[in-house]
């Protein structure tokens, strides 16, 4: 058997300097993770400079090198808050934007990252508004254009509408959410939309979505007639009519970048919006009004991403936030509960902000980009800004799977379950047909021809008394010591195992003892190597009332998953585990992850644990653990802490388990209200009751 692997204590992503060509601390510049360890550059404003680029840049994240990519063909105008989106592999889909005039663009070009040239399709359909600092997205080959500033008074568009890959047609334009900074993506065939400034210029934490699969417009190619008619892909804003277009050559600009700014872009100003439908497909939103673990949008720099059905937060330091206010922060989609992944202390150092975040398309792995604070710059005395600093965080660490191991739901999905080597799967097709047949008798007709035991568990053996009636003692002591205890034999297929299993595979080809008896023992309890082996034929560890009935369970899987390396089962253990973990779990979650050597998630389940300590305490999962590990854990608090309970414990809120400032009961917070000078508390405050049951609003 393999030894345990080696602990991953203490993870904390490192800051590496980078070298090269570093460019300025743009702003609205677009930062896309391409594949290869490359991150790509593309346009933005420089403050110091007063001017508006478009260079194309390239980040190895191999050697930190930035390079000055040579590029040709049609190449674009200068711009910045356009945005840029990865398509194909191997091309960049750049939309929008604003140019050096501070007019608002349209235009759609396409940048080939293997030979380095720009393209400009030949674009169909109505033409959307020009527009910037608007969020983009791929689905289904539709590029997603959604909300964005436009007008000569800067407002927020609602609108929504997509350019069909497969045609280069723009579909119509439908009204959905005004939003601009915001971020958008796709998952269970909603398209999400979350964060950004609204149209009274305040930040929010709104969580809007538009249900894609509902309606035939989102799935048909967009029409293209009389009544949307080919615009030249050439035009420019007519200072009469506000939505008239017409070819208008605009003088060629050399800025000092050494590019020719294109300016003569599809450029939109319109003085007023006309009303537009709504955007088919059922629409909700929901607003979290407060709660302990639900990051407030409005304090520090936000960074929003997708990964693994969540949407995750990274609130970096800032002037305007406490460096303990700093946390990277998980929004489930499938729940809508807010999780605190990690705090700031475990992410960031101090003495540097950051400017951009990108992310691969796994899911799997994140970058943040900036520069320290003060630091000076080629010798000299002052202080210039370049992104000169890569923070490189692997987000499998915070107990996401990544994009290709996440089942979506609401999606019918055909895939077959996976070996550990590979991504997928959900519990249907074959998976679900070999379910029928694990811990089945041969007298069954199962076909099973090996048998495997774990340590003796009396109730389970209880239940399944009726079907290990067929083997004698004898029979199982003969690959056990005399005085062993056993379980009831679980029956199954030698050949899944060997498929699904690397040590089971190497035993066997060693024909060692297990291989002439048809019988293992496996070390464990029962119910956990029952609920093991039904993963090696399920892949799937979700719960079941009979196989893998509670979270203890899957804390024993963590452990095996260690022992025998299987990377993919430990991921899988570590994202259920972070998310469903309460108060009777707890003690025996945190147990397990120190066994398995998963710092982080022990850290995680101690927190939980000293957050609900008067209630866990009283479980029976804290009771059976060991003197040791009972003193281990009363030993994480800190040695100036102390238990605050009763009346204490009610005035200073937290109450249900919740951080001090929540979860107090009414008539103390009212109290609060009158007694403190400048006290100002929201209604809602008063409603807040525990950790889990988070305020929000549904629409």
């Amino acid at each position: 058997m393999k030894g345990r692997r080696v602990s991953n204590d203490n993870y904390k992503p490192k800051v590496l300097r980078t070298c090269g060509a570093r460019p300025a601390c743009l702003v609205n510049a677009s930062m896309t993770y391409c594949g290869n360890n490359q991150i790509y550059a593309f346009g933005g404003f420089d403050r110091d400079t007063d001017e508006v680029y478009n260079h194309v840049l390239k980040l190895d994240l191999g050697s930190l090198q930035w390079t000055l990519v040579d590029n040709y063909g049609d190449i674009p105008g200068v711009r910045m808050g356009h945005t840029a989106c990865l398509w194909q592999g191997d091309k960049l889909l750049i939309h929008g934007g604003e140019n050096e005039h501070r007019e608002y663009l349209s235009d759609v070009v396409i940048f080939d990252l293997k030979t380095a040239h720009w393209t400009s399709p030949d674009i169909r359909g109505p033409i959307p508004r020009g527009r910037a600092r608007h969020a983009a997205t791929v689905y289904d080959e539709k590029l997603f254009i959604l909300g964005g500033l436009t007008g000569a008074e800067n407002y927020a568009l609602d609108e929504i509408c997509y350019l069909d890959l497969r045609t280069w047609t723009w579909s119509r334009s439908w009204s959905f959410v005004g939003r601009f900074d915001h971020s958008a993506w796709v998952w269970g065939g909603r398209l999400w939309v979350f964060g950004g400034l609204g149209p009274d210029m305040e930040r929010t934490g709104e969580l809007w979505w538009l249900d894609l699969k509902s309606s035939p417009a989102f799935k048909t190619t967009p029409e293209y007639g009389p009544l949307s008619p080919q615009i030249n892909n050439r035009v420019a804003p007519s200072p009469r009519t506000a939505f008239a277009q017409f070819n208008q050559p605009q003088p060629m600009v050399t800025g000092s970048t050494g590019y020719t700014a294109n300016s003569s872009s599809i450029q939109v100003r319109a003085a007023a919006m006309a009303p537009r439908p709504i955007a088919p497909g059922a629409i909700a939103s929901m607003r979290f009004i407060s709660g302990p673990n639900v990051p407030s949008q409005s304090l520090g720099t936000h960074f929003h991403i997708y990964s693994s059905g969540a949407l995750l937060d990274f609130v970096t330091p800032a002037d305007t936030i406490r460096p303990s206010e700093c946390n990277l922060s998980a929004l489930e989609l499938d729940p809508l509960q807010w999780q605190k992944l990690a705090e700031g202390s475990e992410i960031f150092d101090p003495g540097y902000r950051w400017h951009y975040c990108a992310i691969n398309e796994d899911g799997t792995k994140a970058w943040l980009l900036g520069c320290a604070n003060d630091t000076p710059e080629n010798g000299g005395g002052g202080f210039e800004e370049y992104l000169s600093d890569v923070l490189p965080l692997d987000l499998r660490r915070f107990g996401l799977l990544g994009n290709d191991l996440t089942p979506e739901p609401y999606v019918d999905q055909g895939k077959l379950p996976a070996s550990d080597r590979h991504a997928s799967s959900n519990l249907n097709g074959l998976g679900a047909d070999l379910a029928i047949t694990f811990d089945k008798s041969p007298e069954s007709g199962s076909g099973s021809d090996f048998t495997v035991t774990g340590e003796k568990d009396d109730e389970a053996d209880d239940d399944t008394m009726v079907t290990s009636s067929s083997y004698s003692v004898n029979e199982t002591r003969q690959f056990l010591a005399p005085d062993a205890s056993t379980s009831a034999p679980i029956h199954v297929h030698k050949l899944i195992l060997q498929a699904r299993w690397p040590h089971f595979t190497r035993v066997y080809a060693a024909q060692m003892a297990e291989f002439h008896t048809k019988k293992m023992h496996i070390p464990e309890p029962y119910t956990v190597v029952r609920a093991f082996l039904y993963y090696l034929y399920t892949d799937s560890i979700a719960r079941h009332p009979e196989f893998c009935p509670s979270l203890a369970e899957v804390a024993g899987l963590l452990v095996m998953s260690n022992i025998y390396d299987m990377p993919r089962l430990r991921l899988l253990c570590i994202h259920r585990l972070s998310r469903e973990v309460d108060v009777e779990t707890a003690a025996v979650v945190w147990d397990r992850a120190g066994v398995a050597g998963e710092e982080w998630l022990r850290r995680r389940a101690a927190s939980f644990c000293l957050t609900h300590w008067g209630r866990l305490v009283r479980t029976e999962g804290f009771r059976r653990l060991s003197r040791q590990s009972m003193m281990e854990l009363c030993e994480v608090i800190d040695v100036e802490g102390r238990v605050v309970g009763g009346e204490e414990l009610e005035v200073v809120g937290g109450l249900g388990g919740g951080k001090f400032g929540f979860g107090g009961s009414g008539r103390i917070m009212a109290k609060s209200r009158t007694s403190i000078p400048g006290a100002q508390l929201g209604e809602e405050m008063e409603e807040i009751e525990s950790v889990d049951d988070e305020g929000m609003e549904m629409n």
